[in-house]
């Protein structure tokens, strides 16, 4: 079982607290990125650093991950393909995509980005809080308990 970090976007308050808990619980946390990361010193945490591209770390995830494994992702089109390989996905928000919840979430995400792509909505999501990073870090908790024990 490994932790699976979309790392390009991923916020650095959420990255610590994966580094925090890979060392405590002993579990393997790898980031994926286009760029070289620098990651503490540890044998349960590592970085990948994939080529340039559109989507080339998301294709890098999908191909790595096992059944079992989590991916930390904001990229809902990358959470499905995780869930239908048999993994799990935890968005920085602390949404967990599972098959009972992933296709709902891809649909919602689907008309959203059509309504912006036709003008009908602009803007994004508000800006991480606080309240993101605690639900984030209570449904990784839970995760790693069922996970780890």
């Amino acid at each position: 079982m490994r932790i699976w970090v979309d790392a390009d976007a991923c916020p650095g308050v959420i990255k610590e607290l994966l580094f925090r808990a890979a060392v405590r619980r002993q579990v393997r946390v790898t980031l994926v990125a286009n760029m070289s990361l620098v990651t503490p010193p540890s044998k349960w945490i590592d970085s990948v650093c994939v080529p340039s591209g559109m989507n080339v770390a998301d294709r890098r995830i999908v191909e790595w991950v096992t059944p079992g494994d989590l991916v930390i992702t904001a990229d809902i089109p990358l959470a499905a393909d995780v869930v239908a390989k048999g993994g799990q996905a935890l968005d920085p928000r602390g949404i967990l995509y599972t098959n009972d919840n992933v296709g709902a979430r891809l649909a919602s995400r689907n008309l959203l980005d059509e309504l912006r792509g036709g003008g009908a909505i602009t803007g994004g999501p508000p800006n991480f809080s606080a309240k993101d990073r605690q639900a984030f870090a209570n449904q990784l908790d839970r995760w790693l308990t069922k996970a780890v024990g």
